[in-house]
């Protein structure tokens, strides 16, 4: 039996063979058989197929087998529909070896040998089954991606050959195209060239009537020329005549200006002034040399402008002849007062009798009353030696530029003129409109004082250019300050608080400049100080007057509504600036300083009733900020002046002259009524300097 076996396997092994062999001549011999025979030595690889097909091999055989045991060893499986031929082909000798009678009660051996032997040959055929699907898949892919080839090729050339003809049939209409344009275009620049033909005919006619009309215009322009030319000879003869009758104009009005000489004395007159003559004179010099200077500056001088030299030198002749009219009357008023000195002398003594009854000098009360009422009518030495030391610093300040004021030479009183107004034109232009404004008439009037230039009408001005410069700007900005609060705060009050804030921070700056604003309002307003001016013997009543602040013209006494308008507005500014301080300064004890120095005055001596009025300004312009520095202090200082001063000033007061001390004490009750003192009228809040 292991012999039949052997010689079974021998057969089908040679079947299996010859029908390989079969089938790979079937393919077209397209393999070699050494590609074969490589195949076969290389190692078993599993394709993606083997899965597939070990599956469909495995369940056939576990199918067969039991179909095996019930068959005859001659029968054969016939293949499934989804089976191969050639897998049924190779199964039935398989089948047959099964179906043998190993089958049957044979030794184990026999039978593991058979299985070792069938083993090999089915591997190899699912082998050679799987590559040859592969292969089969792999022609048909070539021959399917030949045929795609073709196809493309065949679109693409159909493709071209349209493409083609379409660039023929373009370029044909694109030729078609540019012929019909040139021929357009031919015939627009044929058209075009009769036009400009045409055109040009035109042209060549209208050049030749412009040409006709240039020449006349031509003539006409020489002549006009001409014509102007002998316009601006006459003009230049009449300018230089108009500047020499400019010239010959100054020189009068110079050789008028030195007949007035503000030091003249006459020795029947010694009190005659002739200052404002001189200061008139130099004035109408000036204006004189500035309209020569400007019109040098322009050209030729005009009609107008020697009209208004002539005027000048008019108003000259006319100042000469006042002030000769001024001295003959004078003479004249001298020799009347001498005639009727005798006569004046008892007026005199009368009215200092009068004056004594209404003044609080010591020497007219007794005594005894004045120990009794504790009354002050006398100020203290020390704040008496104050005020001299700034008297006597504004008499040294005057006296240190008397070069500059009276210089003859007309550079000089240009310069001086310059200066003054430099000084005095900013202060005049202090309004409450807007703080940056108020910044910038600081800046110009500090930079003044520092030495550096500053425009001033038209002009540039510095102190720098006389060496007295400096000394007579600062004099001449204390007196227009006080003047300003003389007449302007006077007249509107709440304008004390932008001159004031300005007068403060150049106080800070220039400390100079606060003494004599100092000396200025103590020598115009001595109640400022405060203290009464005591009469003297033989000081003549007019005199008098003006120590007290009164305004004498004529021998004619200002009214007293007048002069305590003016005293208030003085009062009012000086109220002020005790207790403003520049914003943008930078000393902080500036302004605890001034308000120690008019707490001491407000303890001052008892003053006439009908100042009262004008000087408890000083409470409404300022109590609101003592009130703040000082608080309680400064309430306990109102109950003092309520209940001792108003005492005091009523024991001295006439009878008809109550209302301002009333006025005042009216004030003082209803702030200490309501615990407070408002703020005063004008104040300038923070943000006005935002403004």
């Amino acid at each position: 039996p292991a012999q039949e076996g052997r010689s079974m396997h021998r057969g089908q092994q040679g079947n299996k063979h010859g029908e390989v062999c079969r089938r790979r001549g079937q393919m077209g011999n397209s393999l070699s058989l050494q590609d074969i025979l490589e195949g076969c030595r290389s190692p078993p690889k599993l394709s993606s197929y083997s899965g597939w097909v070990l599956d469909r091999v495995i369940s056939q055989s576990l199918q067969e087998t039991p179909l095996s045991r019930s068959s005859t060893p001659n029968e054969s499986i016939p293949p499934t529909d989804d089976q191969p031929p050639s897998l049924a082909k190779t199964t039935s000798p398989a089948s047959q070896l099964r179906s043998s009678p190993l089958s049957s009660a044979a030794p184990s051996e026999t039978k593991v040998a058979i299985h070792l032997m069938v083993l090999p040959s089915k591997v190899t055929e699912v082998e050679g089954c799987i590559w040859m699907y592969e292969e089969v898949h792999r022609l048909k892919g070539k021959e399917g991606l030949r045929q795609r080839q073709e196809q493309q090729e065949q679109v693409v050339r159909a493709v071209s050959d349209m493409a083609s003809e379409q660039l023929k049939r373009f370029d044909e209409l694109k030729e078609l195209k540019q012929h019909q344009e040139y021929q357009d275009l031919q015939e627009v620049m044929e058209k075009s060239s009769r036009e400009a033909q045409g055109q040009q005919e035109k042209l060549k006619e209208e050049h030749r009537h412009r040409a006709k009309i240039l020449n006349l215009k031509l003539r006409e322009a020489e002549q006009q020329r001409q014509r102007q030319e002998e316009l601006e000879r006459l003009r230049k003869e009449e300018g230089q005549e108009r500047l020499r009758r400019l010239y010959s104009i100054q020189e009068e009005v110079l050789q008028l200006n030195q007949q007035i000489d503000p030091n003249y004395r006459h020795k029947d007159l010694p009190r005659i002034d002739l200052s404002g003559f001189s200061n008139r004179g130099n004035q109408i010099c000036g204006l004189v040399s500035g309209l020569i200077r400007t019109t040098s500056e322009r050209g030729f001088p005009t009609q107008v402008d020697v009209a208004n030299t002539e005027r000048a030198l008019q108003e000259m002749r006319g100042l000469i002849s006042s002030m000769q009219q001024e001295i003959a009357t004078a003479l004249e008023e001298k020799r009347k007062r001498d005639e009727e000195e005798e006569r004046e002398r008892q007026k005199e003594l009368q009215k200092q009798e009068q004056l004594k009854a209404q003044t609080p000098v010591p020497a007219q009360h007794p005594r005894g009353k004045e120990q009794k009422e504790g009354l002050q009518v006398k100020a203290e030495e020390s704040t008496m030696q104050w005020y001299q030391q700034l008297q006597d610093a504004s008499d040294q300040c005057v006296a240190s530029f008397s070069g500059l004021t009276d210089g003859k030479d007309n550079q000089v009183k240009n310069i001086r003129m310059d200066l003054q107004k430099a000084a005095s034109i900013p202060v005049s232009q202090i309004s409450s409109i807007a703080g940056s404004q108020l910044r910038e008439i600081f800046d110009k009037i500090n930079n003044l004082l520092s030495g550096k230039s500053v425009q001033s009408g038209g002009r540039t001005v510095s102190v720098t250019q006389h060496p007295q410069g400096l000394d007579f700007v600062y004099y001449k900005l204390a007196e227009k300050f006080v003047k300003q609060g003389e007449e302007e705060v006077a007249s509107h009050h709440e304008a004390a608080f932008p001159i004031a804030v300005v007068a403060s921070g150049i106080w800070e700056l220039h400390p100079r400049v606060g003494d004599l604003i100092l000396a200025h309002l103590h020598k115009k307003c001595p109640y400022s100080v405060p203290f009464y001016p005591a009469f003297k013997e033989g000081t003549p009543i007019e005199e008098y007057q003006r120590i007290l602040g009164y305004q004498v013209k004529d021998s004619k006494v200002e009214q007293q509504d007048n002069f305590l308008k003016r005293m208030s507005g003085m009062i009012r500014l000086y109220a002020a600036i005790i207790q403003l301080r520049w914003p943008y300064g930078n000393k902080q004890e500036f302004v605890s300083y001034k308000f120690v120095r008019v707490l001491s005055q407000l303890q001052g001596p008892v003053l006439k009733s009908d100042l009262c009025y004008p000087y408890g300004f000083v409470y409404q312009v300022c109590g609101n900020a003592l009130m703040k520095h000082y608080q309680v202090q400064f309430w306990k200082m109102l109950l003092l002046i309520r209940e001792d001063y108003f005492h005091r000033i009523e024991a001295i007061t006439i009878s008809g002259q109550m209302g301002s001390l009333m006025r005042l004490k009216q004030f003082l009750e209803k702030c200490l009524q309501r615990k407070e003192i408002p703020l005063p009228k004008g104040y300038l809040p923070s943000s006005f300097w935002r403004s």
